[in-house]
């Protein structure tokens, strides 16, 4: 187990010193997508591999206890026992193929803790709630610090905060350090991610200078997107904010996840990022602790897939009812 990040001071002079090469990041992404095609057996297992870092999420205006409780289920046990067991794994309390977490509203987590508990996995499955106004952020910060406590009052252990891309628009970078910091202390024990909208930041410096000043004040993770944006998680944005995340690092020597989220929805797409991961940031972030996917359909999608490896047959569309 590592050591949180703590944060930092605030270094200005590091942020007025970003300049990403827009040329170079393209290049790298070119370079990622025109790699060699992962195939069976170690194709399976990066799928394997996404399914422990999927943080499984519901945000709409109609979930209910109902819905909630399937997704847990889901989360559980979200592949099929005969399907997992073809794979070389099965159901049971050291069964490692489960996801991550599910991520829901703050008036749902009260529900996602009473059905983890009924299936004895609430200490294996993560409860995180978005928080903070989201998706906007533009909610008074008493307002933004009160729905974090009361989520983590309900049971969450990890807060989805978004942060207020005004500030970063208008390089208020002061203001942003210090509300971020205010977030984290409200968090308590529960683990922040950060998401910085980085479809509405405008620039990839933006986007560079908003993972430091992130990480900075103390963020365990940072998160691209609330998939409510326009532009969601794409690999530009991912290499922009993994090099951020390893120059912080190799400066200060604490490690803070990275999360895409939205837009991430069929298995090639979630290989291309592990792989990024494991090219910019190295081994030791392709686990759930410092990595996660925020997705609803990447997991059918990769359900899918596993069973067209293991039985070489397409599935017919009843056989997977949701992901």
């Amino acid at each position: 187990m590592f050591e949180r990040n703590p944060g930092c001071e605030l270094d200005l002079g590091w942020l007025n010193n970003v300049n990403i090469n827009l040329n170079a990041v393209n290049n790298a992404v070119q370079n990622l997508l025109n790699a060699r095609e992962l195939k069976d057996e170690h194709r399976a297992a990066w799928l394997l591999r996404a399914i422990t870092c999927i943080d499984l999420t519901t945000l709409g205006g109609d979930d209910t206890p109902s819905n909630i409780s399937r997704l847990c289920h889901k989360a559980a046990k979200p592949l099929p026992k005969d399907l997992l067991n073809e794979l070389g794994f099965e159901y049971g309390a050291d069964c490692a193929i489960r996801t991550a977490a599910i991520c829901v509203y703050p008036s749902r987590v009260e529900d996602v803790v009473k059905t983890l508990k009924k299936l004895n996995v609430l200490d294996k499955i993560n409860v995180a709630s978005v928080a903070t106004g989201f998706p906007s952020g533009q909610m008074p910060l008493k307002t933004r610090l009160e729905e974090i406590k009361y989520a983590v009052e309900k049971g969450a252990t990890e807060i989805d905060i978004v942060i207020d891309r005004s500030l970063v628009l208008t390089g208020k970078w002061e203001v942003l350090y210090q509300e971020i910091q205010q977030m984290k202390e409200a968090c308590g024990t529960a683990h922040m991610k950060a998401i910085l909208a980085t479809g509405e930041l405008g620039t990839l410096n933006n986007i560079y200078k908003a993972s430091l000043v992130a990480m900075m004040a103390g963020s365990d993770f940072i998160k691209t997107s609330t998939g409510k944006e326009s532009i969601n998680a794409t690999l530009p944005f991912g290499i922009v904010m993994s090099r951020a995340i390893k120059e912080y690092y190799d400066k200060y020597e604490y490690k803070v996840g990275l999360k895409p989220a939205g837009g991430i929805r069929t298995s090639n797409d979630a290989i291309s990022w592990l792989v990024m991961v494991k090219e910019v940031l190295g081994n030791e972030w392709l686990n759930n602790e410092l990595f996660r996917f925020g997705a609803s359909g990447l997991l059918g999608d990769i359900e899918y897939n596993l069973f067209k490896y293991v039985t070489q047959c397409y599935p017919a569309p009843y056989e997977f009812t949701m992901g």
